[in-house]
Formats: C-alpha cells, structure tokens, sequence
C-alpha cells in the first residue's frame, strides 16, 4: 500500500474534526458524551494548531486518518471507522517515528487496543498519571521507544 502522507493545511480542520469525532465515538467508549462535545472545540480550536499535522490519504484524497507531532510527542494518531484495521495507522506511526522521530506518546489506559498497537511498535509503558491533560478522570501512560 502506497499511499501519500502529507501535511493538513489550516482549511482541512473541520473534515479533521469529523474524523476525530467518527474515531473516537468508534473506538474510546470509555469517554462521556459530555466530554466528547467538551474535547470537541477545545481539539478544533487549540490542539491542532499546536501541533504538526500529518494525514494518510485514500486514493480519491479522503483523509483516511490523521497524526499530530510535537517534538519526539505523537500528540494524537486517529483513523476514521470506516478506514480502521486497514494498516493506515501503521503506515502513520512508521512516517513518525523514521521520519520526525517520534520516540513518547499517551494513551488513555481504558484503550487497550491502542496500547497493545503501541507495543507493537516496540513503545512501553514509562508512567501513569491519574487524569489527563485537561484534568478529567482518564488515566493516561505515558510510552516510549
């Protein structure tokens, strides 16, 4: 699978927003509705331009999923549903890790399949804290290479 990886532009944020939403609602049902629509705006609004943005694309140019960089941080890796056991988050994580170094991410510990994704990449589990970055009750680890 050769698929482009390419960097998303300030107009793309809101197909990334419904992506985001689609991903989460499909694979963190650990999460409240009210957080969801309390992550939603906050994500659109700061989060995606605090980081760098990667997307996979399908061959008609669909955004098939998305990841954010900060430094040696994946800030954020999400595939749409529709995409999902696909290999685009392989594709993604490998473009990180070879190409920006990424070497740290969080995951939220409830999302074992995203742990065990992350495991396979070789990360392991460093930390853990007891909330996550917004202050809700969601214990995230903390992985590195």
């Amino acid at each position: 699978m050769n698929l482009p990886i390419t960097t998303v532009s300030k107009h793309e944020y809101d197909s990334i927003i419904v992506l985001w939403e689609a991903s989460v609602r499909a694979t963190h049902h650990f999460i409240r509705e009210e957080d969801i629509l309390y992550y939603k705006p906050l994500i659109r609004n700061e989060y995606l331009k605090s980081v760098s943005l990667y997307a996979i694309r399908t061959a008609e140019n669909t955004i098939a999923g998305f990841m954010g960089i900060s430094g040696p941080n994946l800030e954020m890796l999400f595939i749409h549903p529709d995409h999902l056991r696909k290999g685009f988050g392989k594709i993604l994580l490998q473009h990180g890790i070879v190409a920006m170094n990424v070497s740290k991410v969080e995951v939220n510990e409830e999302n074992t399949e995203a742990l065990h994704f992350y495991q396979k990449f070789g990360f392991n589990v460093v930390g853990r804290s007891e909330t996550d970055s917004a202050g809700k009750k969601y214990p995230l680890l903390h992985l590195e290479l």
